[in-house]
């Protein structure tokens, strides 16, 4: 089961990435061209070129995770950065996989907790 926290941190990729690649390959990316640590408990997001295919990859403890999801009709919505990476919260990334336009959308105020544990 894919559960989405809201301490967890998610890093879209910015640049396509050739879809097929594997856990070594996704390793890969995130060492050399995103110059993070895969093992951090973060997730990883990947879209293809076309943006019809996504891929979340993650550490889970003592492997790695990958979610993989293709459309049958539409895009997921690429958010464009100057970065090679931009970090998305988490509703953020759950309006990505339901296809909302996070572009268009304006949140409102919420209140946050300022306690670290």
């Amino acid at each position: 089961m894919l559960i989405f926290g809201s301490q967890t941190q998610y890093h879209l990729c910015c640049t396509a990435v050739d879809i097929r690649k594997g856990f070594d390959g996704l390793c890969g990316i995130i060492n050399n061209y995103l110059q993070a640590e895969p093992r951090s408990g973060d997730v990883f997001i990947f879209l293809n070129k076309n943006r019809t295919h996504i891929k979340m990859f993650c550490w889970d403890g003592d492997g790695y995770v990958i979610f993989y999801k293709r459309l049958e009709r539409g895009t997921f919505d690429f958010l464009k950065s100057d970065s090679l990476s931009r970090t998305l919260k988490r509703d953020e990334l759950l309006m990505i996989l339901e296809g909302i336009r996070i572009e268009n959308c304006k949140k409102k105020k919420r209140f946050l907790s300022t306690k670290s544990n």
